[in-house]
């Protein structure tokens, strides 16, 4: 048999046989959700520290702030989970008839993504969140290493939020966002989630 030339794809594409497979943007985020599979974890537990990994490794572009969807077979039955946030009672058509601001409290809505994690884990979950958060605790005390991505994301992000109430001093060390193969600790971030533990 003879195999064609991909040029979209000049290597060769393996695909991955396993029992379980965590795939995530973050190596660190995959390791965590492998981790909990590996402590007896379930996949529910596995997709929560993952979760919440990449609340602390790539806090540009999610947070423990963000909502959360979910999608789950439970083996006999299919189940869905809408924790996007909620809007105040006072927000209607007419308030943002000049358009939603991007910046301050009338940007967002309730954030969903905690409740999410601790419904999933309540009904779904076999270790119980003080230990599928432990990763991302770890990550957020000890640091982690910001990789080129997340530090190019993050500096952009940080020239438009930098005067955002408590945003440089959570993701500003030194007065400027950490540079890819920086360490970077959010102790803040430790504490709400033991807390949520």
């Amino acid at each position: 048999m003879r195999l064609r030339h991909d040029p979209v794809y000049p290597s060769r594409r393996s695909p991955i046989l396993a029992e379980n497979v965590v795939a995530t943007s973050q190596p660190l985020a995959t390791q965590a959700g492998l981790s909990i599979l590996q402590q007896g974890g379930n996949a529910v537990d596995a997709a929560i520290a993952t979760a919440a990994v990449l609340t602390i490794v790539e806090p540009t572009g999610c947070g423990l702030g963000s909502d959360a969807f979910c999608i789950l077979w439970d083996g006999k039955q299919l189940h869905g989970l809408n924790a996007s946030g909620r809007a105040p009672a006072a927000w209607t058509p007419e308030y943002f008839k000049d358009g939603i601001p991007e910046h301050g409290w009338d940007a967002v809505t309730v954030p969903g993504a905690v409740s999410a994690w601790v419904e999933l884990s309540e009904k779904f979950g076999s270790l119980g969140l003080s230990t599928v958060l432990a990763p991302a605790i770890r990550y957020a005390e000890d640091g982690f290493i910001v990789s080129p991505v997340v530090g190019t994301a993050w500096a952009k992000g940080a020239a438009v939020l930098k005067d955002q109430p408590g945003f440089a001093e959570t993701f500003m060390p030194d007065g400027r966002a950490p540079k890819p193969g920086e360490r970077f600790r959010n102790p803040g971030a430790a504490r709400t989630l033991r807390a949520i533990a």
